[in-house]
């Protein structure tokens, strides 16, 4: 990593914390990952950004040049609409159907062009205005946006499999048979009951017999915790996501734990 055509930096946010990877394009593989977990119950966009601000002060790698930038921003605010109800200049009302939006919330969309949909959400714009201003243009999406299209590439069973990545404090659900979309929803969880409760529920709703469906795990969770344990009495296939980023063995971390970051 010696010049700033030699690497690119991936960053995820979220108010559980921030990491961050390095890929080299020369050796064409990830070299360096780092993360950060932030107490959330005192966190807000507002004190999200003056943690960034102190990592990005004090961490050196992060005040290299980079050819590329991309970010990912991790939140429940955002939904799904097919291209054939998409209005460009309705988007505050699409998101008014599950969450409750400000008139001075900055709204946007990626594409999603494998399922001709649009995935509209509200991005954390300080922390957007913080890395312009620090490093110039950039490219970011959701983090639905890019666990969809992950898995999309990934999956290849033609059967109903759901997939659930994990963090501290919140899953996402997303279920899947072969390339259709049939489900994708964060929920946030304070216990492994409040845990096991949505996933029966999404379950029940998509008529999955829990003695017959896959169930593959992503991000925080190791089959030693306890909500991975009270899955496990209650949904027969459990699997965890595996990744072949060469960066897990490297850095000595379980290969599903930053699928969206770092999964391939």
């Amino acid at each position: 990593m010696n010049n700033k055509n030699d690497k690119r930096l991936s960053i995820q946010f979220n108010l559980d914390g921030f990491s961050f990877s390095i890929y080299d394009i020369a050796s064409k593989k990830d070299v360096y990952f780092c993360e950060h977990e932030f107490e959330t119950a005192k966190t807000t966009p507002e004190n999200l950004l003056l943690k960034i601000e102190n990592i990005f002060k004090t961490d050196t790698l992060l005040q290299d040049d980079f050819i590329s930038i991309s970010v990912v921003h991790q939140n429940s605010l955002g939904t799904l609409v097919p291209n054939q109800f998409f209005d460009k200049s309705k988007l505050a009302s699409y998101l008014n159907f599950t969450i409750k939006t400000l008139g001075t919330d900055f709204i946007t969309f990626d594409e999603l062009e494998q399922l001709n949909s649009k995935n509209v959400y509200v991005p954390y714009v300080n922390i957007n205005n913080y890395l312009f201003q620090n490093f110039g243009s950039f490219e970011y999406k959701h983090h639905h946006t890019v666990l969809i299209e992950k898995l999309l590439k990934r999956n290849k069973s033609d059967a109903k499999t759901m997939f659930v990545n994990v963090s501290k404090t919140s899953l996402d659900i997303v279920i899947l048979a072969k390339d259709k979309l049939l489900f994708c929803n964060t929920f946030s969880y304070v216990s492994k009951e409040d845990f096991i409760y949505y996933l029966l529920f999404v379950a029940e709703q998509l008529n999955l017999d829990v003695q017959e469906f896959p169930l593959y795990f992503m991000g925080k969770i190791t089959a030693e915790a306890p909500i991975y344990k009270i899955s496990y009495q209650y949904i027969k296939n459990i699997y965890f996501l595996e990744s072949n980023n060469s960066i897990f063995d490297a850095f000595k971390i379980p290969s599903h734990t930053n699928f969206i970051l770092l999964g391939s």
